[in-house]
């Protein structure tokens, strides 16, 4: 049995995301929220698959996702909490 596929195959762009659908992705999730990924993508109109529309914003596009190095204080924060807790 098992589910279903997520997309049509032949019918999904694949590799690099142009600025355009990044511009799609960002306004939907703005107007409707995260919701249901798999029925995301042909609301937006964006060839992808859910997966991939996912991937794209938790990785790259979210508004609260932090890139760069940590800070000092997290470095330290860090460093403490493995003299703590060891690799857990």
């Amino acid at each position: 049995m098992g589910r279903s596929p997520c997309c049509e195959k032949a019918h999904t762009n694949k590799g690099a995301w142009t600025k355009e659908e990044d511009d799609r992705l960002i306004a939907y999730i703005k107007a409707h929220g995260e919701g249901c990924w798999r029925s995301l993508p042909k609301a937006a109109g964006l060839l992808r698959c859910g997966k991939s529309c996912r991937l794209r914003w938790i990785n790259y596009l979210r508004p609260d996702l932090k890139r760069g190095n940590f800070t000092e204080e997290e470095d330290e924060l860090i460093i403490k909490l493995h003299s703590l807790l060891g690799n857990k």
